[in-house]
């Protein structure tokens, strides 16, 4: 790495993705669209980092018209991140099909359900369209990313095997995201271009292992494919502490929940403002698969209900309508709210470039002190 009194910090991540800065903001999306909105995505990128864009909740159509919007706003490199479950398990694409097979095969879990929703007074609701996490709609996806040769495609939970030989051939870089050593070995063993071990602080859909400990040993086993670190990295510290356990870049979504331009309703913005490490949970509550969120009075009643959540996206399904209901009513303090445990270090709002921009004098300046600690030692005669 090599960091210059002009304010670039540069690593061979920079080279490989053709970006200014070691800093990628991870893609955020939802089940009704965007928390990572272009203009977030394009503002880092124009800040000499790589922005991303969550594609999850955005049908194939909306998720190519999005994109082509990400141009409009930028030329330079980009990414898009998707969700490739390693699992799914059993369902039709027909979200009422599946709200069938829950009330046959789940009627437990379907009535506690209802009981949350009549607990909290909120009228019946559906979602507005019906949106399945499925098989079929992932490769229609993927196929919309393809398509539109997208530079960067990340794969956010899964396998991404079958995407690599389409996406080299179109000249795109292949990302791949792991909690776990033997995870990053499948991922390099996919063919990807570079993968991120991400611990356990980070936001969202994660593993079990802390950064610290994950980080070095994912550099290892994965050497020489580079490794970008991801969780709990919220200021310059975090990044030049990456770097010295030998990372060659960050990837950050928590910190960009609070730029400016991201897409994040009021109250979970408020929730995120006030909170402490403690109130970042590790839950399956609202999609099947463990994710840290805000700890909400749902995600606590599920902990106390005594029935254990279903695998994605038969829990995601089951919540649908109970989120539904909640936004219908104004209560998104009752929906999921993904964030990382440094949510608790974090206030007030910010353009995402001045966030780039703090990451990146912070990381120099921390790099400095390393720089000055050690001269003081030779000074000292210290070997």
């Amino acid at each position: 790495m090599s960091a210059t009194p002009s304010g670039v910090l540069r690593t061979p991540l920079c080279d490989l993705l053709g970006i200014e800065h070691p800093v990628l903001q991870a893609g955020m999306g939802k089940s009704k669209g965007l928390v990572t909105s272009p203009a977030l995505v394009a503002a880092v990128s124009e800040a000499g980092g790589l922005g991303c864009l969550g594609g999850t909740g955005l049908d194939p159509e909306e998720l190519r018209e999005t994109i082509r919007e990400l141009r409009r706003l930028t030329s330079r490199p980009f990414a898009v991140d998707l969700l490739l479950p390693a699992k799914l398990a059993a369902a039709d694409q027909s979200l009422e099909r599946l709200r069938a097979l829950l009330e046959r095969e789940y009627p437990a879990h379907v009535r506690f359900v209802e009981r949350l929703r009549e607990r909290y007074a909120l009228p019946k609701a559906q979602l507005e369209r019906e949106y399945m996490v499925s098989e079929p709609l992932i490769r229609q996806q993927v196929a919309a990313v393809l398509d539109e040769r997208v530079p960067v495609f990340v794969a956010g939970l899964g396998d991404p095997t079958e995407v690599v030989p389409e996406a080299h051939a179109r000249g795109m870089l292949v990302v791949g995201i792991a909690g776990s050593v033997r995870n990053a070995v499948r991922q390099r063993a996919a063919g990807v271009d570079l993968v991120i071990a991400q611990g356990h602080e980070a936001g969202g859909h994660t593993g079990a292992i802390a950064s610290l400990v994950l980080v070095p040993q994912v550099v290892d086993a994965l050497r020489p494919l580079p490794v970008v670190a991801a969780g709990g990295i919220a200021d310059g510290r975090g990044v030049a502490a990456a770097l010295v356990l030998g990372a060659v870049g960050v990837w950050c979504g928590t910190v960009f929940l609070f730029a400016e331009e991201a897409w994040l309703d009021d109250a979970h913005r408020r929730q995120l403002d006030a909170a402490g490490a403690e109130d970042l949970v590790v839950s399956r509550t609202y999609t099947g698969k463990t994710a840290r969120v805000y700890r909400n009075e749902v995600v606590a009643a599920w902990a106390q209900s005594g029935l254990e959540p279903l695998p994605m996206p038969l829990q995601w399904a089951l919540m649908s309508d109970f989120v539904a209901a909640a936004e219908a009513a104004g209560r998104e303090d009752l929906a999921t709210n993904p964030a990382g445990q440094v949510a608790g270090t974090l206030r007030g709002l910010r353009p995402a470039r001045q966030i780039v921009a703090g990451l990146v004098d912070g990381a120099r300046q921390a790099i400095g002190r390393l720089g000055d600690y050690t001269r003081t030692e030779a000074r000292r005669g210290v070997p």
